[in-house]
């Protein structure tokens, strides 16, 4: 179990001139990747040992599919995923898309 060996980890992090705003966001990226919040989630109520045993069985088979996806990739069996295409501000493929205006779209003339 990987919570049990990390119990007294403590994240850091340095907020530096005062810009707090930033170093929550820092603090938050971090424990995103540690897995805090799913790890919350997960113990927000009770889980049934019979759960717990399908739950883990599911994130190994996950974890195993992405494995061989990952070496099929570097071996040249499978093409490499789809880059993002960088746009102003390095913001592709973020948050949802512009959301449809009906009245900017007839006051555009039709593409001929």
């Amino acid at each position: 179990m990987r919570a049990n060996s990390e119990i007294g980890k403590q994240l850091q992090v340095f907020v530096r001139e005062n810009n707090v705003d930033q170093a929550l966001r820092i603090l938050k990226k971090k424990m995103q990747r540690e897995g805090i919040f799913r790890e919350m989630k997960r113990r927000k109520a009770y889980e049934k040992p019979s759960e717990r045993k399908t739950r883990e069985k599911a994130e190994a088979i996950r974890r195993a599919r992405k494995a061989a996806r990952k070496q099929a990739q570097r071996d040249g069996l499978l093409p490499a995923p789809k880059r993002r295409e960088e746009t102003r501000g390095g913001m592709a493929g973020r948050g949802r898309p512009p959301r449809f205006d009906p009245a900017a779209a007839r006051a555009k003339p039709p593409a001929a």
